[in-house]
């Protein structure tokens, strides 16, 4: 039987197979079906920026209800549970994931400007997270902000992040960097203990009846791996860091292709949330039975096999492979 282990962020992992932010995530009858599935790791739905900031005006707000009133009010304190908000209830669910799990917990924080971020990954951590993932989700759509400002400001906030904990740190980001390996080193020199590949936007559409803007939510799916694939087969090797591929990641063979790319853990969250947690025992059968036809003895033996480093045709990562994927195109047989 093959050595499924893996480490991703100096945590030991039974398998490479960690369930990213969802939905499934963040409950915890799920999160023990996930576990008893064997999923080797969870990373729990991101506490948003936005949350952070209703949460401290929603108490602002009660503090100073009455205020100016009556006199005998003026000590008055209304009790913490009247405006507990998004912070408070995320900190309860990371301790009671921890209680109740056996696999490393990973929280999520996802914001863009450095704001109580420092304070709020400092009680994740005395809550218990085994690691902190910090989500540099934004829309580069101000015209006013070069990107090197805002390249900046995304450094700035990982190193004070990284100053102001003691347990691993993540950063996942989306693929929209001009210079993105580059970049990827730089969050690495500013403390990133690991990459997440990639962030996934979720375009708005706007309805036709109401004439407004609206949420639209596709799930991934696999065709959507070859962008992580490719720049973890880049940066593997080039950068001093743990890499984590999502989007995409649905078969068992997204799964060793991220692995023979270079990846330390491959997350899923749209095939949980489509198949639900027996996945994961399909995924890890399907691993081990490849892993033991092609006599790989562990996983760390098949990892970063065919990176840009160790691929016969390193160009393939790069530019000769738009080249060639140009050129491979035929069109169907008329009937």
């Amino acid at each position: 039987m093959p050595d499924l282990r893996s480490r991703y962020l100096g945590l030991s992992l039974r398998t490479p197979l960690v369930a990213s932010s969802s939905p499934l995530t963040g409950d915890l009858d799920s999160l023990r079906r996930l576990e008893d599935a064997g999923i080797a790791a969870v990373v729990l739905p991101s506490l948003f920026e936005e949350e952070i900031t209703h949460a401290s005006l929603a108490v602002h707000g009660a503090l100073e209800a009455g205020a100016g009133t009556f006199a005998e009010a003026l000590d008055y304190h209304p009790e913490r549970a009247d405006y507990a908000a998004g912070p408070d209830r995320y900190l309860e669910l990371v301790a009671a994931a921890k209680r109740a799990l056996g696999v490393p917990v990973i929280a999520s924080l996802n914001g863009d400007t450095p704001g109580g971020w420092l304070d709020h990954a400092r009680w994740i951590e005395e809550a218990g997270a085994d690691a902190l993932e910090l989500n540099l989700y934004q829309v580069a759509a101000d015209p006013a902000h070069p990107s090197a400002l805002l390249e900046a400001r995304d450094l700035e906030l990982v190193a004070a992040v990284r100053a102001g904990i003691r347990i691993p740190l993540a950063v996942k980001l989306s693929p929209y960097f001009t210079g993105l390996a580059h970049f990827a080193l730089r969050l690495t020199e500013a403390g990133a203990d690991g990459l997440v590949l990639f962030n996934r936007f979720y375009q708005p559409d706007l309805d036709l009846e109401t004439l407004e803007v609206a949420p639209h939510l596709v799930l991934s799916s696999s065709e959507e791996l070859r962008l992580p694939l490719r720049w973890i087969g880049i940066l593997r090797g080039r950068v001093k860091a743990s890499l984590a591929a999502t989007s995409g990641v649905h078969s068992a063979e997204d799964v060793l292709k991220v692995l023979l790319a270079g990846a330390d853990a491959a997350m899923q969250a749209s095939a949980l949330l489509q198949r639900g947690p027996g996945l994961i025992i399909e995924l890890e059968a399907a691993l081990a039975r490849w892993l033991e036809a092609r006599e790989y003895e562990s996983v760390e033996q098949l990892k970063g096999s065919v990176s840009q480093r160790s691929a016969e045709d390193p160009e393939a990562f790069e530019r000769a492979n738009y080249r060639k994927t140009l050129r491979s195109w035929s069109s169907p047989t008329p009937r």
